[in-house]
C-alpha cells in the first residue's frame, strides 16, 4: 500500500522542493499540494508553473495522488452569500484542474459548513440549506470532475454538517456520481463516531485516507497528536480498510502543524505509517 504526505503538515508558504525532498527522503510514495488563496499552489498559478511541480516530483520519483484545498473555510461553498459560493466553486474548479495537470485522480473538498471556529468571519448556515446547497455545487462540480477525470472527495471535518456516515452515504449516492465520494480522514472521525464504522458503511465510495490521530484527554484542534499517540483504534481501522478492499494512498497529515521543524512530523510518523500498513497486509490475509 503506497503512503503519501499531506502538504497541510506545513504552512501553503512553504518552499514546494523543500518539501518534496523531505517526503522523499522520509520514505514516502506521493505527497498531496494544497492549494490556498496565495501560496505555493493557488488559483491564479499557470500550468507551467503546475507542470514544473509535477516534474519535480517525477523527478524526485514521488508521485501527486491528491490535491488539499486551505481557502473552503474563508469561502464557504454553502454560504448565505452567492458571491462567496461562486468563488468557492471556483476554486474547486481551480482544484480539479490543478490535480488534472499534477496527474492526481482525486481532490479534497470541504462539502461546505453549517458552523466552523476556523473561518475569521464565520457564518451560521440553516442544517438543511447547506445540505440543499452543497449537493447542488456538488452534482454540478461533478461534471467538470468527470471531463478531467478527476474525482471529488468530500472530507469529514469539523463543520457542523454531515455528522454521520449514514447520512453521508445518502448524501453520495444522492448525487449519485462517481465522481464525488469521500476523503475520509481517521483523526477528524472520532469528535462524532467511529473511523472503523464510517470506513465499512462508506466503503466503495472512499476515494482517499488521510492519518491523523487525536487524544481525548487534551482540547480542541490542539488534540491531534502523532500517530498512535491518540486514541484512534487503528488495528479496527486496518481491519475495515481490508475488508472494503481499499487500496489505495494512505496520506499523513499533521495539523496542526509542528510549531518547530515541521518536516519532523514526516520522519517521527513513518515508523507509525508503515504499522498501519502492515496491519492492513496482515487483515488482508
Amino acid at each position: 500500500m503506497k503512503q503519501g504526505v499531506s502538504l497541510f503538515s506545513f504552512t501553503e508558504t512553504t518552499d514546494v522542493r523543500w518539501m518534496f525532498e523531505h517526503a522523499k527522503k522520509a520514505g514516502y510514495d506521493g505527497v498531496e499540494p494544497v492549494m490556498s488563496e496565495a501560496g505555493y499552489l493557488n488559483p491564479d498559478t499557470s500550468e507551467r508553473e503546475i507542470m514544473a511541480m509535477r516534474r519535480m516530483a517525477e523527478d524526485m520519483g514521488l508521485e501527486v495522488p491528491s490535491v488539499g484545498v486551505w481557502s473552503l473555510w474563508e469561502n464557504n461553498l454553502v454560504s448565505d452569500s452567492s458571491a462567496i459560493r461562486e468563488k468557492a466553486f471556483y476554486i474547486v474548479q481551480k482544484q480539479i484542474e490543478a490535480a488534472h495537470l499534477l496527474g492526481a485522480d482525486t481532490i479534497l473538498v470541504v462539502p461546505g459548513y453549517v458552523g466552523c471556529e476556523f473561518a475569521s468571519k464565520p457564518e451560521r448556515i440553516r442544517y438543511d440549506i447547506a445540505y440543499e446547497r452543497s449537493q447542488q455545487a456538488l452534482a454540478r462540480l461533478a461534471v467538470d470532475a468527470a471531463q478531467a477525470g478527476v474525482a471529488i472527495g468530500i472530507e469529514n471535518v469539523w463543520n457542523k454538517f454531515l455528522l454521520s456516515p449514514l447520512e453521508t452515504a445518502r448524501f453520495l449516492d444522492e448525487i449519485g456520481s462517481e465522481f464525488v465520494g469521500m476523503y475520509l480522514d481517521v483523526g477528524n472521525v472520532i469528535y462524532t463516531g467511529y473511523p472503523d464504522q464510517w470506513l465499512e458503511i462508506l466503503g466503495k465510495r472512499i476515494k482517499k485516507l488521510h492519518m491523523s490521530d487525536y487524544r481525548f484527554d487534551q482540547a480542541g484542534i490542539g488534540a491531534f497528536v502523532d500517530l498512535f499517540a491518540g486514541d484512534v483504534d487503528f488495528e479496527a481501522v486496518a481491519k475495515a480498510i481490508a475488508a472494503i478492499g481499499y487500496e489505495d494512498y494512505i496520506t499523513l497529515e499533521m495539523l496542526p502543524n509542528y510549531k518547530q521543524f515541521p518536516e519532523v512530523s514526516l520522519y517521527a510518523d513513518k515508523y507509525a505509517m508503515d504499522k498501519i500498513a502492515a496491519l492492513i497486509a496482515e487483515a488482508r490475509k
